[in-house]
């Protein structure tokens, strides 16, 4: 039974490379102590077969280490 890849939103705020673009994934959390909410920040390096552009968001799928920082893919384009 094959293990299902995880899917994530953001939003591309690079794309300067050849076939690489950084997807941000912006996430909300509340702090333990104080109640209040946080936003958590991360950025993806991903394959950008599909030319998205600054800007877009996208869904990015886990893949295969395609080299030392980029093992996600994105596969859909929102906006």
């Amino acid at each position: 039974m094959a293990k299902s890849k995880r899917e994530i939103q953001g939003k591309v705020t690079s794309d300067r490379m050849q076939k690489t673009a950084i997807v941000e994934v912006t996430k909300f959390t509340v702090h333990p102590l104080y109640r209040k909410r946080m936003i958590k920040r991360k950025r993806y390096a991903v394959d950008n077969q599909l030319q998205a552009k600054i800007g877009q968001k996208v869904v990015i799928q886990e893949s295969r280490p395609m080299s030392k920082t980029k093992k996600w893919r994105i596969i859909k384009i929102l906006a």
